[in-house]
């Protein structure tokens, strides 16, 4: 699925890993040590300083920015929808691509646990938890296999972060996505993830199972992150 080697951009430094399908991974650390930075290195909007980055077997270079961000669909903290309506929103990928076709609407919305009365909603009158819910409909749409997701449920209230939760998991489940999340919060990532990144001053520290890190760190560094 992906494999990164010696990979440096911005703060990240000599970078090595493998994603496999259906990998559940999470990338925690500090604020400012370079995982959104890694994240973003997935779908191309930030590219290698140095290093190289493979995708399906291919360099990510050779894979078009529009082709590849169609299978590797991110998610960001703030929705981002475009003014207009809900089905708009959904819709706009695949019209790209010409693969638009009416009754995926009310199905994408299915996904995500709203009514489909909303497709003619304007996203101005959503919440904040059902403008999240359509800024995953919209990716789903495009039918990826890999979702990049930026602390998603960060800006949500508890409740709310807690039924995009459930959400994701069913989604996962379902589609047998690949899933990269960036997170801080570490009940989430032991709910979510089974693999673990943790990510100081740009370097991947440790890679594991995520209960096996959470509760019995390798390195001094994640003990003294989890200590906090």
């Amino acid at each position: 699925m992906f494999r990164f080697e010696h990979v440096y951009q911005g703060v990240l430094q000599d970078i090595n890993f493998t994603i496999e399908k259906q990998d559940k991974v999470i990338l925690f650390g500090p604020s400012g040590a370079g995982k959104s930075t890694l994240l973003f290195l997935l779908n191309r909007l930030n590219d290698p300083d140095q290093g190289d980055i493979y995708f399906n077997g291919k360099p990510i270079e050779e894979h078009s920015i529009t082709a590849l961000r169609k299978q590797v669909g991110l998610v960001l903290q703030a929705p981002n929808l475009f003014p207009g309506t809900v089905l708009d929103n959904i819709k706009y990928g695949p019209s790209l691509f010409g693969d638009w076709e009416e009754q995926q609407g009310k199905k994408l919305l299915d996904y995500v646990q709203l009514p489909s009365d909303y497709l003619e909603r304007d996203v101005d009158q959503l919440s904040g938890g059902e403008k999240q819910r359509v800024s995953l409909a919209r990716t789903l749409a495009n039918s990826p296999e890999v979702l990049l997701l930026d602390e998603p449920t960060s800006a949500l209230d508890y409740r709310t972060a807690e039924e995009i939760e459930e959400v994701l998991e069913c989604l996962m489940e379902e589609h047998k996505l690949t899933m990269l999340m960036v997170t801080h919060n570490l009940n989430q990532a032991r709910r979510l993830g089974n693999r673990g990144l943790f990510i100081s001053d740009g370097q991947i520290v440790e890679d594991g199972k995520i209960p096996d890190m959470l509760d019995h760190p390798k390195t001094e560094e994640l003990g003294k992150f989890l200590e906090q």
